[in-house]
């Protein structure tokens, strides 16, 4: 017995198992009925929630790199700043830390260094 074989012959004996009628639904049942309640009555919501759910999927897929390093730079400028205290300029170098992530903080503490950062 071949594989070819054997794979056909082991499908077909677990499809004989499978009932594959499908039943008589009676459409004015209650648990119908009750089901349908739920359905919201507003399609500006569903709307707005299907397109919330395909930005968070955009967001994760397309722009996690961008997310990670901005967590990162967020976490290195608060521990330089609070834990660190090193004097930096707190908005310019929050945005900063942000947007490049720990590149820019890690220039800022570099110009920081030299004197030329204005505190």
């Amino acid at each position: 017995m071949s594989l070819l074989q054997f794979v056909n012959f082991f499908l077909m004996s677990f499809a004989n198992d499978i009932d594959f009628n499908i039943p008589n639904v009676d459409l004015n049942a209650p648990i119908i009925e009750d089901v349908v309640s739920f359905i919201p009555e507003a399609p500006l919501l569903i709307i707005f929630g299907i397109i919330l759910i395909a930005i968070t999927i955009f967001i994760i897929f397309f722009l996690k790199k961008f997310i990670v390093n901005s967590v990162l730079g967020l976490a290195i400028w608060a521990v330089a700043v609070f834990i660190l205290n090193i004097e930096l300029p707190f908005i310019p170098s929050l945005v900063i830390s942000i947007i490049i992530g720990p590149a820019g903080i890690g220039t800022m503490l570099l110009l920081n260094a030299f004197g030329l950062l204005l505190v």
